[in-house]
């Protein structure tokens, strides 16, 4: 489940969230993952969460947001980064904090998955020989 159990979604709100992450994960390649919950230690806890993804923690996108702490973490393992800049992370980061300051997690979360997924998608190479 991409969404972590217990953290106050309605059912509704988890169904969108989660057609959201597929959504990503069919448009980039990647795997998309979501954990809304305590982050004791910040981004550390974020990247363990990232290692516990195993073999697929390569191809992985770890959105970690600790609402209580105001706590934000976009974490991508190694295949993911070389699609994913710092940059594309950055401007995520900043869609989605802007909506939570609003106090719209959901907005928030949706607006992030939407600007990790535009900036992961597979490009299509133009050769000059198409023209």
């Amino acid at each position: 489940m991409p969404v972590q159990p217990g953290d106050g979604f309605t059912s509704e709100q988890r169904a969108e969230l989660a057609h959201l992450l597929a959504s990503a994960d069919a448009a980039s390649g990647l795997s998309f993952r979501l954990r809304v919950g305590g982050l004791a230690e910040g981004r550390t806890s974020a990247e363990d969460a990232l290692a516990a993804e195993g073999v697929r923690a390569s191809d992985t996108v770890l959105i970690a947001i600790d609402p209580g702490s105001r706590v934000l973490e976009i974490v991508t393992g190694t295949r993911a980064a070389a699609r994913l800049t710092d940059r594309s992370c950055a401007l995520a980061a900043l869609a989605m904090t802007s909506s939570f300051s609003a106090g719209d997690l959901v907005g928030g979360i949706r607006n992030g998955i939407q600007v990790l997924a535009d900036h992961a998608a597979a490009q299509p190479t133009v050769h000059l020989d198409t023209f």
